[in-house]
């Protein structure tokens, strides 16, 4: 399922992302939710004529989600039928891939839920309210979480209805429960466009690509 789409980039994100969608033979099913209602709704016909248009059979749903980034995955969640793995991925990052949808199923089978992340490159300080340096993180044991994030359906349904309190990401919910969560690599290039300097280098890497 796809949650999020809402950003600057939207006809490039929505089209590049489906690639890898209509690719997967495990994808059965697609629903996409739209965060924003105030302004979804332009962006909810817009979704609805490109699958028209595309002929994504996979797409079961285009609806508005909620408020927050959570509420719109358990909108996703509502309108999944029959499955036994969820496969959430944050629409403002276009480079998904085969790979990274199939790697995420095969790892998930180790305890039911998995991410995909890349090591951090930078060092990381943990700083306090006056901006001062509390101490230097262990750069080896840090991981950037990126999308798709792979769930048994029944681990993440549960997450999503006993998990209130807000959350980045649905992995911190399943933790919350006390699951572990694997961990398995991703790709650099598995960027989210939240600003124009994002986008800029999206365009960068969607050329190289092309290039290939």
């Amino acid at each position: 399922m796809l949650e999020d789409l809402g950003c600057d980039g939207y006809d490039f994100q929505i089209q590049t992302l489906f690639e890898a969608s209509r690719m997967a033979s495990e994808i059965r099913e697609l629903p996409i939710t739209f965060r924003d209602r105030e302004s979804g709704e332009s962006k909810l016909d817009l979704g609805r004529k490109l699958v028209a248009e595309k002929g994504w059979s996979k797409v079961t749903e285009v609806c508005l989600g909620g408020v927050r980034r959570q509420d719109s995955v358990r909108e996703g969640l509502n309108k999944l039928k029959g499955c036994d793995w969820v496969v959430i991925h944050d629409g403002a990052r276009p480079f998904l891939t085969l790979d990274l949808i199939r790697d995420g199923l095969k790892a998930g089978q180790v305890t039911g839920a998995a991410v995909v992340a890349v090591p951090v490159k930078d060092t990381i300080k943990l700083g306090d309210g006056g901006m001062m340096v509390k101490t230097t993180l262990n750069r080896q044991a840090l991981w950037a979480v990126q999308t798709p994030q792979t769930f048994r359906f029944d681990i993440i349904t549960k997450a999503h209805e006993q998990i209130t309190a807000d959350v980045t990401d649905d992995a911190s919910m399943v933790e919350q429960l006390g699951y572990k969560v694997k961990l398995y690599m991703g790709s650099y290039d598995n960027i989210k466009i939240t600003t124009p300097e994002d986008l800029a280098l999206a365009e960068v890497i969607a050329r190289n690509r092309k290039a290939e």
